[in-house]
């Protein structure tokens, strides 16, 4: 049989009627007419080549025909009530769950904690699983094995969905000992040490070399249009540890201006403008097509968005 040429609604006429057991009291059930009832079993006895009921002296009973057929039809119509029903909405402050989400280290020290302490107070048995960009790949986020992907991307499969954090500037970390502190111009930020700093996209990384500017990133990029070129002391892709060494006094640090401002308290760091124009980074989170409709994926990416407004 051809289930193309099967009235799925006759389905649900034989659910009823053998719930009931009554072709009256089944039309009253189902909104129609008794005439309209009784075709219906027409239709469904031929359908399956069975009588389906037998009015008897104890009323209309079911054949062993319908007794079977009874829970695999109940069966079918929950799964497909299950499958049309409209989704309930995520409720939070309940939900038990793990969010999966891939993140730079410069997100992870300034986007994080601010989520975190929303998370503890909105929905306390949320749980993040913080992955690094070289601990996953494009295919593990397209596939929806990693939740959330928050890093500076040069560029994304066209298939992801992603939106815009924030957009940051560039500031720079120097020590209050650093002789150039109270001079510190575009020369003099030129001859001294420089701590690099960066990890964007995703994928295991690989070693830098000091002359590979179109790999260096936006500040290099941005002293090369000046023929400019600074003398990179540190290469590190931890911007904790990049910031920790901006207390000794022969290193520069040029970071994402949100980053620094993390240091702001620190009486022996000094958080200077750059002596030359840096365009800005934006901020991205991607995720995959496959979760865009989950309703609990929907409630953290706004959640992450509005923590981001409050300290865009």
């Amino acid at each position: 049989m051809n289930i193309r040429s099967v009235d799925l609604n006759l389905l649900v006429y034989l659910d009823v009627l053998l719930k009931e057991r009554n072709v009256t009291r089944a039309a009253e059930n189902l909104g129609i007419s008794q005439p309209a009832m009784s075709n219906g079993l027409r239709r469904l006895r031929g359908l399956f080549n069975d009588p389906l009921l037998v009015r008897t002296s104890d009323g209309m009973t079911p054949t062993e025909r319908a007794e079977q057929l009874q829970p695999v039809v109940r069966e079918v119509l929950a799964s497909i009530e299950k499958a049309v029903a409209p989704r309930s909405e995520f409720n939070a402050a309940e939900a038990d769950r793990v969010f999966r989400i891939s993140v730079s280290d410069y997100t992870e020290s300034t986007l994080l904690p601010h989520l975190l302490r929303r998370l503890r107070s909105e929905a306390p048995n949320i749980t993040l699983d913080i992955l690094t960009p070289s601990d996953i790949s494009y295919q593990d986020v397209e596939q929806g094995n990693v939740d959330l992907v928050i890093n500076r991307f040069d560029m994304l499969p066209q298939s992801f969905h992603q939106m815009t954090i924030w957009r940051d500037s560039f500031s720079c970390l120097l020590s209050n000992h650093n002789p150039i502190r109270n001079d510190f111009t575009l020369d003099n930020y030129l001859e001294t040490g420089h701590v690099w700093v960066s990890k964007t996209g995703m994928g295991i990384g690989v070693g830098m070399e000091p002359g590979a500017v179109q790999r260096l990133g936006w500040v290099d990029e941005a002293l090369a249009k000046l023929g400019k070129k600074r003398r990179i002391r540190v290469f590190t892709r931890h911007y904790q540890a990049a910031m920790r060494l901006s207390e000794l006094r022969d290193l520069v640090i040029t970071l994402p201006t949100k980053a620094a401002m993390l240091l702001k308290d620190n009486p022996n760091v000094a958080i200077l403008p750059p002596p030359f124009d840096i365009p800005e980074i934006e901020l991205i989170m991607a995720w995959s097509p496959l979760l865009q409709h989950n309703p609990a994926h929907q409630w953290m990416r706004r959640l992450i968005a509005d923590v981001a407004r409050t300290l865009d």
